[in-house]
């Protein structure tokens, strides 16, 4: 039997694959033997592990399990809806005609695997980048966005209380939802003015909620599962909530997902016009693409806030994966998304600075450079699975710290200069960082200030070139 390509520090590989089979035995019908358990990559917040088992008529059948992170149900019951709901999601979906997976059994305590859930395995893609790039789903892709607003349609149609969701989510305005986000990013206690900045943009442009909704509340391409036919399965619903369903269709639009397709705002895969005129005739009920506009700016605050989240995860447990701060540097992805929505225009990227190196040694940037490459061109093609994808993690995070030494110091001297000037004081970079988040929370300086917004503008676009210059943001921003 294959060992897992990596199992979370709670178990070892043979007490995980020892508890599986006895659950498998007793409550997958045809269940014969455990063949192999391998986690899959990515899954920030939940573990997925594809089963291949045997079943008693000698034939192997694949299964799909959802676990927490580490075994351990999440604790944030204001974010997450726990595994056992997620489960019970999907059996609505099915019963809604809404393309799901099948659950076969809700782990409990006595099932010694944690908090999670064991379902059918589908085949099909939910990579992000190959959705909108593979050649094979040529074919479907201008369909997505029709299908996705049918989908979210139905979805949105759901019966709360009929359901009994009533009871199991909970209820936020976008007020409400705004407010929460923003103090989540307060508690950090980090000095981010672009998200300062959004979060004062969305409380002033709040839309009027006229009805409310189940919302899946990540519904966007990687939570898709894709095949020649178009979409096969909505997955990972561990943050629904009830609310405002028009926040469904602006994460879907939002640039994070798009995965590098701007010219095509839905997914990466389509059109808004599409999207709005498949839901409208699924459901009968008209779309404002102003509340589209605000759930994207909504969606790029809100994830900028959640990698910021992954690096204070990272620092707490229980999960201290090498994934964790790499996503965390990618909240300038979303703080450059949001100036592109709300402040664009012209901006001069600063030019790299020339290293230091004493004696002629190689510099820091060639060993990082070395490092870099035995990682992505002698480890990654030898290992598999999650071991594979966080190999490519790693030398991406080695990059990053290569454009920090070359770049950092020149933004920061631009940054600390572009402050002086705006205050008029000669403070330090961190106390005028935190004096502008402050002055912004505070609306002591007006939001259309233009100084105001030269400055987060260059700030921003700068802090992108050095954690991800590939970032189709970057290219938006200084075009």
């Amino acid at each position: 039997m294959n060992e897992p390509t990596e199992i979370s520090s709670d178990l070892t590989s043979s007490e995980l694959n020892a508890a599986l089979r006895a659950v498998l035995a007793a409550h997958i019908d045809d269940f014969s033997d455990l063949i192999s358990c391998d986690r899959l990559s990515g899954g920030a917040n939940q573990e997925t592990y594809r089963i291949a088992i045997q079943t008693s008529g000698g034939a192997q059948r694949l299964l799909a399990m959802r676990r927490a992170a580490g075994g351990n149900a999440v604790q944030d019951e204001a974010i997450y809806v726990g595994l056992p709901t997620e489960a019970r999601l999907f059996e609505i979906m099915r019963e809604a005609a809404i393309p799901a997976p099948e659950v076969h059994h809700v782990l409990t305590s006595q099932d010694g695997l944690g908090d999670g859930f064991i379902m059918s395995w589908l085949s099909g893609e939910t990579l992000g980048h190959k959705i909108v790039r593979a050649p094979e789903y040529e074919g479907i892709r201008p369909e997505l966005a029709k299908q996705c607003g049918e989908i979210l349609a139905k979805i949105h149609a759901i019966d709360l209380r009929e359901k009994g969701l009533e009871r199991r989510l909970s209820k936020t305005t976008p007020k409400e939802l705004v407010a929460t986000t923003w103090t989540r990013y307060k508690e950090l206690d980090t000095p981010q003015p672009m998200i300062d900045y959004a979060g004062c943009w969305l409380e002033d442009n709040c839309p009027n909620q006229t009805r409310t909704s189940l919302v899946h509340n990540d519904f966007r391409n990687g939570n898709l599962m894709i095949d020649e036919t178009g979409v096969i399965a909505v997955l990972d619903w561990e943050i629904a909530h009830i609310g405002d369903p028009m926040r469904d269709l602006g994460w879907l639009c939002t640039n994070s997902w798009r995965f590098g397709r701007s010219d095509l705002p839905v997914g990466g895969f389509g059109h808004y016009a599409d999207l709005i005129a498949a839901y409208e005739a699924e459901s009968g009920i008209t779309i404002n693409p102003i509340d589209i506009k605000f759930w994207e700016v909504f969606g790029s605050f809100w994830w900028a806030i959640g990698c910021l989240r992954m690096g204070q995860q990272y620092r707490d447990g229980p999960d201290r994966s090498v994934e964790r701060p790499a996503i965390s540097r990618r909240s300038s992805e979303c703080q450059v998304d949001c100036v592109n929505l709300l402040a664009p225009g012209p901006v001069k990227l600063i030019e790299a600075q020339a290293e230091y190196c004493d004696n002629n040694l190689p510099p820091t940037s060639e060993l990082l450079d070395s490092v870099a490459k035995f990682l992505l061109d002698d480890i990654a093609p030898v290992t598999d699975g999650r071991l594979a994808f966080l190999t490519k993690v790693a030398s991406n995070s080695l990059q990053i710290i290569k454009r920090e030494i070359t770049l950092g110091h020149a933004a920061a001297t631009q940054e600390l200069v572009g402050l002086r000037a705006l205050f008029k004081c000669d403070e330090s970079l961190d106390a005028l960082r935190w004096r502008l988040v402050i002055e912004l929370r505070e609306r002591k300086i007006p939001m259309d200030d233009r100084d105001l917004i030269e400055h987060l503008r260059s700030v921003t676009v700068n802090r992108l070139a050095i954690d991800q210059p590939k970032y189709s943001g970057l290219k938006t921003a200084i075009q």
